[in-house]
């Protein structure tokens, strides 16, 4: 060989060496592991196709996979008139308000409340003993790889080395578990099935088959007054929904046979293990007993097309799958700082509670947002719920729901800018359905028109007041502008991707929300337009001689959500060139809306009249929605009210719930303050340990509310994207809010309003290079701290009390190069 036929061989070999290294340093940085198994089931680790949910716990000897299926919910269809005193009432509370009485107001409230929402359910647990013949386990490892999706546990026992993998599988919809050793016939394993529902095992086959019936009610977690809080008869035959879990061993080498109900295996080198689970779901308003679907059927025939395909191929397509979706975004955050990943994610965490700088674990938590919100949003009609699709409990708390006063809509704000715009598919199917209950409920509750949905709902849609027809507290169960507040997520889909389709069967629903708001507004004694009764979610104010309210008129959230409600629609109308008169008349309303007002301390005031606040440092901080997520309130539009925004931020403080420190991220970051924000973002990776009071992140990163509250993995994400890219005044807004912390990196793949997928790469702080990639033709506006220039394009920047601008026409399927 010559001299430079062997300089191209090393050549070669030593760029393989290089990519070779660079993968497995992108997988570490994109990998969660442990040195021991989970103990609590929050340092479990979370595997989801966003209908099959599990929760690994990694144990040797005593293996567990907590199971879960999106559809398993307790209950039924929703019914119909069922408080008709509610309109009565309604009355009476506004004649209360109207004379200044808000203790009666409160009181009044109690009689338009309905029933409580139902709860999700858990489907059951797989326990795998396997024999190690007494032997300890050594050299451990547990780990999530969250670009594949592979949970993965290896240990070694008398000198065999063992290997577990499970994944839950989009396209074949299995869960799949394999096991193996590095010496034939060393697998001795047991295998067991069981729910905490009403449920029999029935091996069949080598198989274990579980099926059972959810109960027809669940009392929410808070609800300690009735004698029995979980009932299963349903005498009308309607609810009560079926499931069936099946679990089929593959087994190479070694025996399988059914003793009792158990599966044991015995001498075995390699098993694989398919999980298939269904309901009998057959949509929000269908009876899950008597009109359900025939959930063995459906869970028979997943197994038996995956058991076909061979766990490489299962394997394969499960990667190419999550692939497909994560890839599209990646992060790097001080690249050049020491890399930590090799450090257990537990002690990263815990470190980095106590002051470490860890760039490497900050852009992990970004990317586990995404990670959970791929694994837990797939399911038509079943959108992500406050645990996503993870829960271990019977009554879990606030029953696992659809928390509407923003703990759902929180789910899906990085669902857009996080380049995973179809995942938003579930939450749209659940809005749609609301729009049909919560048309009954205006109806029935209130005559009124449109549609209304309070503060929770459920797989069944429920959007009546809950509380228990008046035991409920209406400072939370009276809330009603979630139908506003939900048709905003319609109008951001729209303006994220364009489909001008997609607005044309959505607009009638945003319509309705605005129809109902229209009559649920009432002018006061000044003409002014006001919401009576309202509240600020969950909050209360002293009136008087220190007495608590609760229940008042127009408080700044409901004014917020009225306001960009009706500039949401009156926008989507114009759009579709249609409703000319109906514009009209939003344009009229928001003109007499009560105004955004600013209190003695500074502070955007948070009701009606600058009232004290009982708590001043309440998780909520509502009355800044029109901050965040709506665009009423900025710095470069607004800034008396910007500046009146900061000030409540700052009295409010930088404590709160796991998922209240993540809403504070994205409004520091709407006022261009990345540092306060970045600070925000720390106290959101605090770690936090069962029996811990304040917010933060459990060992496997979920959030902390505590307890375990899935919105603010989902928040911090979107919050970090709002660090470096925002688009809600429809221009690209680059480096917003970089905080001095995070001085060189690069993000790829996140995308702004108006179709535009956006690269970023910084350095020193300042912006480096930009890439955007049209998707549709449009006029595209990019604003930066420093001038910029667009290779290809004329236009210059043009300076403005916000750094600069510059306006070019942008091309779909372009891709345009932005330097200083």
């Amino acid at each position: 060989m010559s001299g430079r036929a062997i300089a191209v061989v090393l050549l070669a070999a030593g760029m393989s060496s290089s990519a070779g290294a660079a993968a497995r340093d992108e997988a570490a940085a994109l990998t969660l592991h442990y040195d021991r198994p989970a103990a609590a089931w929050t340092e479990a680790l979370p595997i989801g196709n966003g209908r099959l949910g599990a929760m690994v716990f990694g144990r040797p000897e005593d293996e567990l996979l907590q199971l879960n299926e999106a559809t398993l919910w307790s209950g039924g269809p929703v019914g119909t008139n069922i408080n008709p005193g509610a309109h009565a009432a309604l009355g009476q509370v506004r004649q209360a308000l109207a004379g200044g009485d808000y203790k009666a107001a409160y009181a009044l409230s109690r009689k338009m409340q309905g029933r409580y929402t139902e709860s999700f359910m858990p489907l059951g647990d797989l326990r795998i003993r396997q024999d190690l013949q007494g032997r300890q386990a050594s050299d451990y490892r547990r780990s999530l790889d969250i670009r594949d999706g592979i949970a993965s546990t290896s240990f070694s026992a008398g000198g065999v080395h063992y290997r577990r993998e499970v994944f839950a599988s989009a396209p074949d919809q299995v869960i799949v578990m394999r096991l193996s050793a590095d010496r034939p016939g060393q697998l001795n394993l047991t295998l067991e099935a069981s729910s905490q529902l009403r449920a029999d095992v029935a091996p069949a086959a080598g198989a274990l088959v579980l099926r059972g019936k959810a109960p027809a009610h669940v009392d929410p977690s808070y609800v300690r007054y009735n004698a029995e809080p979980i009932v299963y008869e349903d005498s009308s035959g309607c609810k009560g929904m079926r499931f069936e879990l099946v679990v089929q061993p593959q087994v190479t080498g070694g025996t399988v046979e059914t003793v009792d109900k158990q599966v044991v295996i015995r001498g075995a080198s390699e098993v694989v293990l398919l999980l298939s689970a269904a309901t009998s779901f057959n949509g929000y308003d269908q009876c899950p007993d008597s009109a359900g679907k025939d959930q063995g059927t459906l869970a028979r025939g997943h197994l038996a097309r995956a058991a076909t395909r061979g766990y490489g191929a299962l394997r394969a397509a499960h990667v190419a799958d999550f692939r497909r979706l994560f890839d599209r975004v990646s992060l790097s955050i001080n690249p050049a700082a020491p890399d930590r990943s090799a450090i257990p994610t537990d002690r990263r965490l815990a470190e980095h509670t106590a002051g470490q700088p860890d760039a490497g674990l900050e852009a992990l938590y970004v990317q586990f947002g995404r990670y959970l919100l791929m694994s837990s949003s797939r399911t038509r009609g079943a959108p992500a719920n406050l645990q996503g699709i993870w829960n271990a409990s019977l009554r879990p708390s606030w029953s696992s729901n659809y928390t509407t006063n923003i703990n759902v809509q929180m789910n899906y704000w990085p669902v857009e800018s996080a380049n995973l715009a179809e995942l938003f598919t579930p939450l749209d199917d659940l809005i749609r359905n609301l729009s049909v209950t919560g048309k009954e409920t205006a109806s029935s509750f209130y005559h009124a028109p449109g549609w209304a949905v309070h503060h929770n709902s459920d797989i069944w849609a429920t959007s009546n007041p809950v509380g228990d027809f008046g035991k409920g507290d209406p400072k939370w169960a009276n809330w009603s502008m979630g139908s506003a507040w939900l048709s905003r997520h319609l109008w951001e889909h729209y303006r994220y991707t364009g489909d001008r389709a997609y607005l044309a069967a959505t607009y009638p629903i945003m319509k309705e929300a605005a129809r109902f708001m229209l009559a649920w507004l009432q002018p006061d004694a000044r003409g002014r337009l006001v919401t009576a009764p309202s509240t600020s979610p969950e909050n209360e104010f002293y009136f008087g001689e220190r007495q608590k309210g609760i229940v008042s008129v127009a408080s700044t959230m409901d004014m917020g959500i009225a306001r960009d409600l009706f500039e949401n629609v009156d926008a989507a109308a114009r759009e579709l060139g249609v409703d000319t008169a109906f514009r009209a008349e939003l344009k009229a309303a928001a003109q007499r809306l009560l105004p955004f007002q600013v209190g003695a301390k500074g502070q955007l005031q948070e009701w009606d009249q600058d009232f004290e606040d009982v708590d001043p440092h309440h998780r909520h901080v509502s009355h800044l929605y029109a901050l965040h997520p709506a665009r009423l309130i900025s710095p470069l539009r607004t800034p008396d009210l910007a500046a009146a925004a900061r000030r409540t931020l700052e009295l409010r403080g930088d404590e709160g719930t796991g998922w209240s420190l993540a809403w504070k991220v994205n409004m520091w970051a709407r006022l261009y303050d990345g540092n306060h924000a970045y600070a925000l973002f720390r106290n959101l990776l605090r770690l936090t340990k069962p029996g811990d009071k304040h917010g933060g992140a459990y060992a496997n990163l979920f959030d902390a509310h505590p307890p375990f509250q899935i919105d603010g993995n989902f928040a911090g994400t979107a919050g970090v994207i709002e660090m470096l890219l925002q688009s809600q005044h429809d221009e690209l807004h680059l480096l917003p809010a970089l905080p001095d912390a995070w001085r060189d990196g690069a993000v790829k793949g996140i995308v702004g309003r108006g179709g535009y997928v956006v690269d970023i790469d910084w350095q020193g702080g300042r912006l480096k290079d930009a890439r955007i990639v049209a998707t549709r033709d449009g006029s595209c506006v990019i604003r930066t701290r420093e001038p910029v220039t667009v290779r290809g394009v004329k236009a210059r920047a043009r300076r403005d009390a916000g750094g600069y601008t510059l306006r070019f026409d942008a091309r779909a399927g372009r891709t345009y190069l932005v330097k200083p």
